[in-house]
């Protein structure tokens, strides 16, 4: 199973496994990880799931679609690395996956 790494905006790290076809954001959730609270459920309807994707990992997560862009316009303090979780697909390409949260959430 692919390994999330999740970090705190305070730099608390926390490494979880995920299921491959699951999001970032159901991991998350399954795993109890403070700073994620995915009020609509992953329904892209909120932008309290939102991440900082680690650089490293920004063209294997891949780009925003634009139902997803429109939302990050909700988002705390948006970035160039900015996604919402619940938009990230795990894929076994993605053991070792890096994402921060904020410092809070939309």
């Amino acid at each position: 199973m692919p390994r999330i790494t999740f970090i705190e905006h305070n730099g608390t790290a926390r490494t979880v496994e995920g299921e491959a076809g699951s999001t970032v954001m159901e991991t998350a959730i399954r795993n109890a990880v403070p700073g994620i609270e995915a009020e609509c459920g992953g329904a892209c309807a909120c932008a309290t799931c939102h991440v900082y994707v680690g650089d490293e990992w920004l063209a294997t997560v891949g780009k925003p679609a634009p139902m997803e862009e429109d939302m990050l316009d909700f988002a705390f303090d948006v970035r160039p690395n900015s996604r919402l979780s619940c938009q990230i697909k795990i894929t076994a390409a993605m053991d070792g996956l890096t994402v921060t949260t904020p410092a809070r959430q939309a």
